[in-house]
């Protein structure tokens, strides 16, 4: 099952777009994701286990109401628009605690932009050929797909909304829509399958 939640979220996009949809699970990935480099941070500038859990805990805060409630776009990779954040928090509180402007070394744990543009050009990519897989895969398999992975239904919804006679053949029926979409999108996600 974590396989899945990882997959489906396996784009910066597709987790944005679980968080602006309020599901629990891209929260999961988003918070499980990005601590290291965080954790990382705050140790490495006279921090604690706890100050970087807490450090976190507000980034996520923050990330989670800018697209959930606002219409952040990004101009930068998921990981460093978080770690930001994070480091902004951090100095905040170092400025605070310590009444003098206090710099913070992160030369080692900061990313190139250059390497953030490439991965947000590639993702968009990616986006894109599931977005044109997803547009051949034809009905109900978008819908029920949809309705799964993106609205959050449960196994007894979709067996209720597609009227399957019972829970294991909506299963079933995912599995194989699930797969068809695998299929087109490995194959060539460029043309609709025969």
């Amino acid at each position: 099952m974590a396989a899945i939640v990882r997959t489906l979220y396996a784009t910066d996009d597709l987790l944005i777009e679980g968080i602006k949809l309020d599901r629990n699970d891209a929260l999961e990935v988003l918070y499980k994701q990005y601590y290291a480099s965080v954790q990382h941070l705050v140790i490495a500038n006279n921090g604690s286990e706890q100050d970087a859990k807490d450090i976190y805990q507000e980034t996520i805060i923050i990330v989670y109401e800018k697209f959930r409630y606002g219409n952040t776009v990004l101009s930068c990779s998921l990981k460093t628009f978080i770690y930001s954040i994070a480091r902004n928090l951090w100095l905040k509180k170092l400025n605070s605690v310590h009444k003098k402007s206090i710099s913070i070394d992160d030369k080692d744990s900061f990313l190139d932009l250059g390497d953030d543009m490439q991965q947000a050009q590639n993702n968009e990519h990616l986006y894109s050929q599931i977005e044109k897989a997803m547009d051949t895969l034809g009905e109900p398999c978008r819908s029920l797909i949809e309705d799964f992975y993106l609205k959050g239904l449960n196994i007894s919804g979709i067996t209720e909304k597609y009227a399957y006679n019972n829970s294991d053949t909506a299963k079933t029926q995912k599995y194989k829509c699930l797969m068809r979409l695998k299929r087109m999108f490995l194959n060539n996600p460029n043309e609709e399958e025969d």
